[in-house]
């Protein structure tokens, strides 16, 4: 059964064609149920001795709740930056604020077995962040700093316990993420 959040419900995301271009809207769950293509962000966090901060993803989250996950990930509001959303949930998730740096753009497409897919069209972001965290539970279960080659290792020695996009940009766009770093 899929958790009927009422805030996920009256969320909205931009639908895109496969060049990121906006061609209407949809609501969030919507969009992940019939999987629709939508615009989308992650943010990478590492501080100043290069670790990366991750993020376990709350239980409760409408798809892979409890799996480790790139530090923050959402999707803009209509008529919303893509930047500007994804410091509006950085802030909200782990209660941070830092500059973020445009990494490149990754499409993906893939169907969960709880009858919701992504269908995405995603803006990576890099940052740096040295300070306190601030995490919304309802968000966010745990965090962590690893090394990239901890983060790696752990990564192919337990691929189940990470969300299915981190481990795509992982492998596939690790050029990219390195540039995060």
């Amino acid at each position: 059964m899929i958790p009927e959040n009422p805030g996920e419900a009256a969320e909205r995301v931009v639908l895109v064609d496969a060049a990121d271009r906006p061609v209407g809207t949809a609501p969030k769950l919507e969009a992940h149920r019939q999987g629709l293509r939508h615009r989308a962000f992650s943010v990478l966090v590492t501080d100043r001795h290069g670790r990366w901060l991750l993020q376990r993803r709350a239980a409760a989250k409408y798809h892979s709740g409890g799996l480790w996950s790139n530090s923050c990930c959402g999707h803009p509001r209509p008529d919303e930056a893509t930047a500007s959303a994804a410091a509006r949930r950085l802030h909200e998730e782990l209660g941070i604020r830092c500059q973020m740096t445009p990494l490149g753009t990754v499409s993906y497409a893939v169907d969960f077995d709880n009858g919701l897919s992504e269908n995405e069209v995603v803006t990576l972001y890099g940052a740096r962040h040295d300070g306190p965290l601030a995490p919304d539970p309802a968000e966010v279960e745990a965090t962590a700093w690893l090394t990239l080659p901890d983060l790696l290792a752990d990564a192919r020695a337990r691929p189940e316990a990470y969300t299915y996009w981190f481990r795509l940009y992982l492998t596939a766009h690790l050029p990219m993420l390195r540039r995060a770093g």
